[in-house]
């Protein structure tokens, strides 16, 4: 079940606020794991057992290290522990498959192992990456241990942060779990649904439109044939090439941003404030802006939870730029199994790297410049990112994009598509931002903004754009 479905909308979401805001105080935490749970199982039931196993082992883990002396060595145990048990699952379901086909390519051999292996369960990157946050949090005494169960598994569940997350540190949202009295506010639900609704036609009305012209471009496959009508990225020129690459690189954002959004919104309305997860990425003046702007709250925790653990800048310039390397290589292994996203996370340290030992202070200095540098470098990236795809291998697309060559026009797509790509690019800047603050304080703009944007947001929803979020795929 994704947020932009009519099930969800219509059933789920109504149904389990009304229960949630029903309940008392009291209960909120054990209606809200009990409807988390059911949007797991709504999804596959088959791993509710992996989630039950590794949420009752990190809260014991808590729990015995808050037992321990600080110092003592067997809270170290405790911790590693816990943390080899809930990443060698992410490590045993996302990477198996890959490690045993690549061996079976370098062997000759038959390597495939079991089938379920070859499942991903929903949500896994985001709530290990939660369970490890909160019993490294416990070790260090950045927080204590949970006591209350329920809270805990509401806290690792929690259905608007399932699916794609954002990654929320239980430090950040440990007090919300126990307020008892007025946790749900009329403010905050109000600002939580402008939040949903917002995010919501992000994700239908830009992503979904605009990236429907990447398809066009390279079509869509299924193994290796082509199941849709699309130009193919061969026939492409090199215009429609890059037109095609910049489509994708506003679907990312947008499907991510919106969805993210979403989540925010729901957990308002829920009576959680979450720090936001993207700002408006692209209008970054430096690779170094973009990743403090772009999914904020994965890179907060490789930095906490990773680089700074691994001395950070601490220890002179040469081991900082092996922690960084180690940082991006595991960004980069995180996004997916495969070479693809392992080149595109070195990429990126290499391009972080450059920054830091002397071009930052020059991109610093400039105007416009700076803005074009980053933006072709990121989508340039997302080249690098979505090479894996049937029908975008990276060597033909770099060909298409930097040999010109001619091949179907762009003309026909930007007939097509213009006025969405016109409207992914408006909203990238802080333009619908300064619009909306402006409109806040006009109570008829503002209600009119809110319900035409949430009118064709749950049209398209109905006309079945109900496609799952990307990332729900990392």
């Amino acid at each position: 079940m994704v947020f932009n479905s009519v099930v969800f909308l219509f059933c789920f979401l109504p149904l389990g606020l009304l229960v949630y805001y029903l309940a008392p105080g009291g209960l909120k935490n054990a209606v809200l794991l009990l409807e988390s749970l059911l949007f797991y199982c709504w999804s596959d039931s088959r791993f509710l057992p992996l989630i039950v196993v590794l949420v009752v082992v990190n809260y014991l883990a808590g729990l015995l290290m808050g037992s321990l002396p600080q110092g003592q060595p067997a809270r170290k145990a405790v911790l590693a522990v816990a943390v080899v048990l809930s990443a060698g699952a992410l490590v045993l379901f996302k990477y198996t498959a890959w490690l045993l086909d690549t061996l079976s390519g370098l062997s000759g051999l038959n390597l495939t192992g079991p089938a379920i292996l070859r499942l991903l369960p929903l949500g896994i990157s985001y709530y290990i990456f939660k369970l490890i946050s909160y019993v490294a949090d416990v070790y260090t005494g950045k927080i204590k241990p949970e006591q209350d169960f329920i809270a805990f598994g509401a806290y690792v569940v929690m259905f608007p942060q399932l699916l794609v997350g954002p990654i929320v540190k239980y430090r950040d949202i440990a007090d919300q779990l126990h307020t008892v009295q007025n946790r749900c506010s009329l403010p905050k639900i109000q600002a939580g649904a402008e939040m949903f609704v917002f995010g919501l036609a992000k994700k239908v009305l830009l992503a979904d439109g605009v990236g429907a012209l990447w398809q066009g471009v390279i079509g869509v496959w299924a193994g290796n044939s082509q199941t849709t009508a699309g130009v193919g990225l061969a026939n492409a020129s090199t215009p429609l090439a890059w037109l095609g690459i910049i489509a994708y690189s506003l679907q990312l954002y947008f499907d991510f941003a919106g969805y993210s959004e979403m989540s925010n919104g729901l957990s308002k309305m829920m009576g959680f404030d979450c720090p936001a997860n993207f700002n408006l990425p692209y209008i970054s003046a430096s690779i170094t802006e973009f990743w403090r702007r772009w999914h904020i709250s994965l890179s907060s925790w490789f930095r906490d939870y990773i680089y700074i653990p691994l001395g950070g800048n601490r220890k002179g310039l040469p081991r900082q730029i092996l922690n960084m390397l180690a940082v991006w290589a595991l960004t980069g292994v995180w996004h997916g199994a495969n070479w693809n996203f392992i080149c595109w996370g070195l990429y990126y340290f290499l391009l972080l790297t450059l920054e830091k030992a002397f071009l930052l202070k020059y991109l610093q200095k400039g105007r416009i410049w700076p803005h074009i540098y980053t933006l072709f470098l990121v989508v340039l990236g997302w080249g690098i990112f979505t090479a894996n795809s049937a029908g975008a291998p990276l060597g033909l697309l770099l060909y298409k994009l930097f040999v010109p060559q001619g091949g179907v026009s762009a003309l026909y797509f930007l007939r097509s598509y213009g006025v969405v790509l016109a409207a992914g690019i408006v909203c990238s800047t802080p333009l619908p931002g300064r619009l909306w603050a402006w409109a806040k304080a006009h109570t008829p703009v503002r209600l009119a903004l809110l319900g035409g944007t949430a009118v064709a947001s749950v049209a398209y929803v109905v006309a079945a754009t109900n496609f799952a979020p990307l990332y729900a795929n990392f």
